[in-house]
């Protein structure tokens, strides 16, 4: 298999951090991002800052972000084979409290963010006659819990579910795959001390590791036979839950 050169954002911590050394352990070139150049920093010198790593800081709700990091990319490593589209926020608030600055926050950075960054890397793709854009989301989308009000990021989640789905039919003749990655609740700074209190949300009785993750979206970005899926790496959150 060819050396990819990977995009990843929000990639200065938890999921994006690693998928991001999963990538580079297995001799593949990557070009992380964040919104802050000091975290950003920290994780460059984590991963090693050798001569397969690049950086990029920036929000990705700023569209000049996602077309930096593609001419990052290009102009360091020649290509833009695999964009992973990690960036994200989550939070909770009773659905009636919500007005239009926090939920714009969610659509900035998670929908948007993901539109605009993907938008930047397609022209790329297309010249290089293929790629693979592979975006985070939750199972949240589709399996809701009563006692944790989420609207505005699963609003926000739900249009990356069908971006998903319309950019795999609109780019597959041109052999590029779009996936969508729906997380459980994974072992990240996020969630704290307190995440594996979140363990019976999943079939699996457990919260996932972020080395989990990256293995997915590893698969998804070599296997060259798989677009316009959903895939939950969530331990059966979406799939049911227990009754107790």
């Amino acid at each position: 298999m060819k050396k990819l050169t990977v995009i990843v954002t929000g990639a200065s911590s938890g999921i994006g951090k690693e998928i991001a050394r999963y990538f580079l352990a297995q001799g593949h070139n990557v070009v992380i991002n964040s919104t802050t150049p000091a975290k950003l920093e920290q994780a460059y010198r984590e991963l090693g800052a050798g001569p397969n790593l690049a950086r990029v800081a920036g929000s990705v709700s700023d569209k000049a972000t996602g077309e930096q990091l593609v001419q990052t990319a290009v102009a360091q490593f020649g290509a833009a084979d695999v964009l992973v589209n990690n960036a994200g926020i989550y939070d909770t608030k009773p659905f009636l409290e919500v007005d239009e600055a926090y939920l714009d926050q969610f659509l900035n950075t998670n929908l948007k963010g993901t539109f605009f960054t993907t938008q930047a890397v397609l022209p790329q793709m297309l010249r290089q006659q293929g790629g693979a854009v592979i975006n985070l989301s939750s199972p949240l989308v589709f399996h809701a819990l009563g006692g944790a009000p989420s609207t505005a990021p699963m609003a926000s989640k739900g249009g990356i579910h069908a971006l998903t789905v319309q950019l795999a039919a609109e780019f597959g003749k041109n052999n590029i795959r779009v996936n969508t990655i729906a997380a459980g609740q994974i072992r990240t700074p996020m969630h704290g001390a307190e995440a594996d209190k979140g363990a019976g949300l999943h079939l699996l009785n457990r919260i996932g590791e972020v080395e989990e993750v990256a293995q997915m979206v590893y698969t998804l970005a070599t296997n060259r036979y798989v677009t316009g899926t959903i895939i939950n790496v969530d331990g059966g959150m979406g799939a049911g839950h227990h009754l107790n």
